[in-house]
């Protein structure tokens, strides 16, 4: 058990970071959030999550760049936070290609700033995102957290990959309890404007043409943000103390004799992204004008959760329908955009 419910969640002001600071408030915790507000996509949506975790009396807000060795470091000497949920990162797998150094700072020096300020001050709990990108070329579906990973298909899934290694590497040599978490696909009010479920409803309500990559031939395991959430809370206090039958001569991958875990968070049950269009413009009561294109560099046809660990873990599975989390989502981005 933590010794206290004060948790530090960076990337505060992002998607996932504002639904889980918000529910971890309702709670009972205290939040400190710590993001560097980049523009990424406009800050303005991040300034507006914000506000609304403002309103709670245990939030604290620290404008803070993770590659600040010594802005982090000063951070967790002067907290010492009981838990931590690192979300931030430079997300997007197109991204990526375009902009690799931006990844290296965030992914990878923000990631160790992290560890060292919870190694050297007593951090009870690790929790940090990782991603279905680490998947890769892998195409046994469901994809099991039993599964070798190693190899990637985009630089943004090789950076989730390395957080893994570099969290296992903490566990074993400082005892550091660290849980990974793969997102599969996650969407909702407040989403990202540059991943799918936002991009096709824009596109729809506007008229504008709605690209379909690899032809339409794409199923995806679209994981409801609030799902994604009740997983996270559940986990913060399930610490992780080491697998004593954990074999060196069999390695399982999800786990090891160190303090270390890793837990798949999808919805287990992938649809095809045309029914995704199906269902926003029913909710729109607009037609969507298609344009099919091949397959983008990096991406995958397919993605599935096996959840099975994360059910044994917390007793919890991401359950929301595609139709009603569209639904909710559709109903957020037409209250905000469109009125």
């Amino acid at each position: 058990m933590l010794v206290s419910r004060v948790v530090l969640v960076t990337g505060v002001a992002g998607f996932i970071g504002f639904h889980l600071g918000h529910r971890l408030l309702r709670d009972g915790w205290k939040v400190v959030g710590v993001d560097n507000l980049n523009a990424y996509y406009d800050p303005t949506l991040k300034h507006d999550r914000l506000k609304e975790l403002s309103a709670f009396a245990d939030f604290r807000f620290e404008h803070v760049d993770l590659a600040d060795r010594e802005g982090v470091a000063a951070l967790f000497r002067r907290e010492r936070f009981p838990a931590v949920v690192h979300l931030a990162a430079q997300a997007g797998v197109r991204h990526s290609l375009k902009e690799p150094f931006a990844y290296l700072d965030s992914n990878l020096t923000g990631f160790l700033t992290v560890l060292e300020g919870c190694r050297h001050n007593d951090c009870g709990h690790l929790l940090y995102a990782s991603s279905s990108s680490v998947y890769g070329a892998n195409t046994a579906v469901p994809f099991s957290t039993g599964q070798n990973v190693d190899h990637p298909l985009s630089l943004y899934g090789a950076t989730k990959k390395a957080n893994e290694l570099m969290a296992h590497s903490y566990s074993q040599l400082f005892g550091l309890p660290t849980t990974g978490l793969r997102f599969f696909t996650v969407y909702g009010p407040w989403g990202r404007p540059d991943m799918a479920m936002w991009l096709f409803t824009e596109a729809i309500a506007t008229g504008k043409p709605l690209k379909l990559f690899n032809h339409g031939k794409m199923r995806r395991d679209f994981t409801y943000v609030d799902d994604v959430v009740e997983s996270v809370a559940r986990l913060i206090e399930h610490v992780p103390d080491g697998n004593a039958a954990w074999s060196g001569a069999d390695p399982d991958p999800a786990s090891s004799r160190a303090p270390w875990r890793v837990y798949n968070i999808g919805n287990h049950s992938p649809v095809e992204v045309p029914e995704v269009v199906r269902l926003i413009e029913e909710q729109l009561r607009r037609k969507a004008r298609v344009e099919y294109l091949p397959m983008q560099p990096g991406d995958v046809p397919e993605t599935c959760a096996d959840v099975d660990d994360l059910m044994a873990a917390v007793d919890f599975r991401p359950d929301t329908s595609i139709a009603d989390g569209i639904a909710r989502f559709v109903a957020w981005y037409r209250e905000r955009y469109l009125v």
